[in-house]
């Protein structure tokens, strides 16, 4: 093994993805250090750069544990948090020291020269919906009609000329942002996928406000989320239409539908591999829809998607296995 091996995990302390994975790479004989964003910089300590920079090194204050950046040799990033200080803060002050600790962390691992799920910055540039459905109909993927608009004249033509439904979806984020506040701020939580119906129209002055998404509805026979760690490919069929909670939008857990893993074509699958990794990125969640007269049509590729609860449905696919190997094969060059 080369002295490259180390793993470095990124994400946060209520990430149970993290709490999976790590002891599969632990026992596969890597080092593994997490840094829980909503820890930083309160319970971290960071030190890069210097005259020679063979010091530069993180270490987690409560357990001791050390890092030395140079043995670093694949990084998972998961999901993201606010900061933590020591000090309480408000207004500007917290404002600015956000920036600083932003800068100083993500300047350092950017630098990384490694095997990354997913670098920052791909990651970022694979985020943006609207450039997702044109690249992945560059790619050979069917996409829905879509139409982004802060124009409601425009939303209403997009109706007539769909022939059919239009469904409704958040841009950003489905929560509607509930967590990039507080709770006590919180208003709602979870906007599903929602078909804008005659009643819904009313409501069409308050896309003026702020740009909204709107697409031609599709029928499914079912769905298929297919999961891509390096050149791997975990395709999941969900029976959505079997319960009417699902049959818009497939993320209501509380609907007992089927999940099964499905083999996909070749073509399809060397093209879902080939559409995470023109981002390049090395992991990506991409969600389908395969209609009733069997064609199949692109929603979305999430850099960052769930899994776990994929794997925990449909044990035959090991996608933690598959994620740990990969990073484990960073670490070894």
């Amino acid at each position: 093994m080369s002295r490259r091996a180390s793993t470095l995990v990124i994400s946060n302390s209520a990430d149970v993805h993290v709490d999976g994975i790590v002891p599969r790479l632990r026992d596969r004989g890597i080092t593994v250090f997490r840094l829980d964003v909503d820890a930083f910089p309160r319970d971290y300590v960071l030190s890069y750069g210097g005259i020679d920079g063979v010091h530069d090194t993180l270490e987690h204050t409560p357990t001791g544990a050390v890092i030395a950046l140079r043995e670093v040799g694949s990084v998972w990033t998961r999901k993201t948090a606010d900061f933590a200080f020591r000090c309480a803060l408000a207004g500007q002050e917290r404002a600015f020291a956000r920036m600083e600790a932003e800068h100083a962390l993500f300047g350092m691992l950017a630098a990384l020269d490694c095997l990354w799920v997913n670098h920052p910055a791909a990651s970022r540039a694979a985020m943006w919906k609207g450039e997702q459905l044109r690249r992945a109909s560059r790619h050979g993927f069917a996409t829905p009609a879509t139409i982004i608009t802060n124009r409601p004249d425009d939303v209403v033509r997009f109706k007539a000329a769909a022939g059919g439904d239009i469904v409704y979806k958040p841009l950003s984020a489905s929560d509607l942002g509930a967590s990039e506040v507080p709770a006590d701020e919180r208003v709602v939580g979870l906007m599903p996928t929602t078909i804008v119906d005659d009643d819904a129209q009313a409501l069409m002055a308050a896309v003026a406000e702020l740009p909204c998404l709107f697409q031609a509805y599709v029928a499914k026979q079912y769905e298929v989320r297919a999961t891509v760690i390096g050149d791997r490919v975990f395709a999941a069929r969900l029976d959505s239409q079997d319960d009417e909670r699902t049959r818009i939008d497939s993320r209501d857990m509380r609907a007992p539908i089927r999940y099964a893993a499905i083999e996909l074509e070749p073509a399809l699958a060397c093209a879902c591999v080939a559409l995470v990794a023109s981002y390049g990125l090395a992991f990506g969640a991409i969600d389908l829809i395969v209609t009733p007269e069997g064609d199949v049509v692109f929603l979305e590729v999430n850099p960052a998607g769930q899994f776990l609860y994929v794997q925990q449905l449909v044990p035959e696919l090991d996608m933690a296995g598959a994620l740990a190997d990969l990073l484990v094969k960073g670490c070894h060059g």
